[in-house]
């Protein structure tokens, strides 16, 4: 279990660097070709934007394998062991649900109503961009079995390990 969060991890940290690189580089272009060439450059901002969703998403990803998610721990700091462990886990399940209804199966329906549409500079199917939303929804599924797991045997994530 340990070694799938750290491939991971490691893989959605990279996606997210080099996602977050060309959107860099590509804003760069963006400056040069309006300010000095002055020929602005109109798929490059496109592609940024793109760029930009699917960076955020991977993040949002991390931040599940992290158990990273917004809470309000005031009531559940106040039960005991059990309590807590239970909310925890009933959190996953919420977080899995979510990820299930909204981002697989919604993303899934998306992206196929989109592959019909091109995008207006580059030319590609939109679909294609929005296949970041199944996705990201089936590596939150992962991920909140691994929380789930880690929960009910009581080997919680440590912060140096994600």
């Amino acid at each position: 279990m340990k070694q799938l969060r750290k491939l991971l991890n490691h893989t959605l940290n990279v996606l997210a660097g080099v996602s977050f690189l060309a959107m860099v580089a590509l804003t760069c272009w963006q400056v040069l070709t309006r300010y000095i060439l002055q020929n602005p450059s109109s798929w490059s901002e496109e592609l940024v934007s793109y760029l930009f969703a699917w960076m955020a998403l991977f993040g949002a990803s991390l931040v599940v394998g992290e158990r990273g998610h917004m809470n309000i721990p005031i009531v559940v700091e106040r039960m005991g062991e059990k309590g807590r462990k239970f909310f925890a886990i009933f959190a996953e399940i919420v977080a899995l649900a979510f990820s299930g209804v909204i981002l697989v199966y919604g993303g899934i329906q998306i992206t196929s109503l989109a592959m019909g549409q091109m995008t207006s500079s580059l030319g590609l199917p939109i679909g294609v961009f929005y296949i970041i939303l199944p996705l990201s929804g089936a590596l939150n599924i992962i991920y909140t079995i691994l929380n789930i797991v880690d929960i009910a045997t009581d080997s919680e994530v440590v912060e140096g390990e994600v």
